[in-house]
């Protein structure tokens, strides 16, 4: 297979024109030469952070406070998933990922709840699509041997520790929220030795050294922070200690578009372009271990394919920019999943 037009390549998503080459799923080559074609090749997305049950819920809860909305076993989101049949929970989580797919998203990683069943509602949601969810179930331990880990709601609803050698044992990934609606349990989670932590909007610089130091990244949501008056992650001082990566959080709250979430962060924050971009692909990738996020020989040939000649896109002068701040669903050309 041979993908035409102008790539950014690499880590630096520097733009070149020319195709990738792919073979069996992988991009064997990139050649740079001149090519007739405007569409632009990038990486696929990474979503760093999501709860897709939500998907039945959309918009539900306007006005109430986070605790409200998702704490756990009472909160709005936890008691509309009580009620709702498993039929339409699969459907609905369906439908979201068809939304991510179409858009872009080579992979999520999900904070699955429902335990071992909610596992395994969420593996048939995904049956015949291209996607490819990292699931971290919750609630038990069956739940992480049921998925590719486990995933922690906040060390000041429980201490995790059983859960977290569990996880540890099996070499699976532990990723725990921590800091969202203030710094009480940053500490706590971090005494964990999370692979990664949710949220962190309000570090204190002791919470900033021990990440540092021990090199923990962060997923961030910051449109969904902004949703439930938490405030926003100091995204400036974390990508100068560690690696950070950017997810749209409950779709409750927000669509599961990755799009969207790079123009809000882009615009609200002092980040490049690039680091945006990379927040959004490589850096998720990262956390995950999955072997995609950067257009190279070797990687796994996930890619999204954009219409350079769009109404929306024509006439850009750094191709770079123009994605992050501007690229929406109807410039897709083609998903390469």
């Amino acid at each position: 297979m041979l993908v035409e037009g102008t790539i950014l390549r690499g880590p630096n998503f520097d733009p070149v024109e020319g195709r990738v080459v792919v073979e069996d799923g992988t991009i064997t080559a990139i050649e740079e030469t001149s090519v007739s074609s405007s569409d632009i090749v990038l990486p696929a997305f990474i979503n760093a952070h999501t709860h897709i049950g939500d998907s039945i819920a959309k918009e539900a809860g306007g006005g109430l406070s986070l605790e409200e909305l998702v704490a756990p076993p009472d909160g709005l989101k936890h008691r509309l998933l009580r009620e709702t049949s498993r039929s339409e929970k699969v459907e609905a989580m369906r439908r979201s990922v068809q939304f991510m797919q179409s858009t872009g998203t080579a992979s999520f990683l999900e904070f699955r709840e429902g335990s071992v069943e909610g596992v395994f509602a969420l593996q048939e949601a995904v049956e015949g699509l291209d996607i490819d969810p990292f699931i971290l179930g919750r609630e038990t331990v069956a739940a992480m041997e049921a998925a590719d880990g486990f995933g922690a709601s906040g060390a000041n609803d429980d201490t995790f520790g059983r859960e977290r050698r569990a996880t540890r044992k099996a070499g699976k990934l532990f990723g725990i929220h921590a800091g969202e609606a203030d710094a009480s349990d940053i500490n706590p989670a971090l005494d964990l030795s999370p692979d990664f932590l949710v949220h962190v909007v309000h570090p204190e610089p002791i919470h900033l050294d021990r990440i540092e130091d021990s090199e923990i990244p962060i997923a961030v949501c910051p449109r969904s922070n902004l949703v439930t008056g938490v405030g926003l992650p100091p995204m400036r001082k974390l990508l100068d200690r560690t690696t950070v990566a950017l997810g749209t959080d409950n779709v409750m709250l927000n669509s599961p578009s990755m799009f969207r979430e790079m123009e809000f962060t882009a615009k609200l924050t002092d980040l490049s372009s690039r680091e945006v971009l990379r927040m959004a692909t490589q850096n998720g990738a990262r956390i995950a271990g999955l072997n995609c996020g950067v257009v190279k020989p070797g990687r796994d040939a996930k890619l999204l394919v954009l219409d350079g000649d769009s109404d929306n896109l024509t006439g850009n002068r750094d191709v770079t920019r123009s994605i992050v701040r501007r690229a929406g669903a109807s410039d897709v050309k083609n998903v390469i999943l």
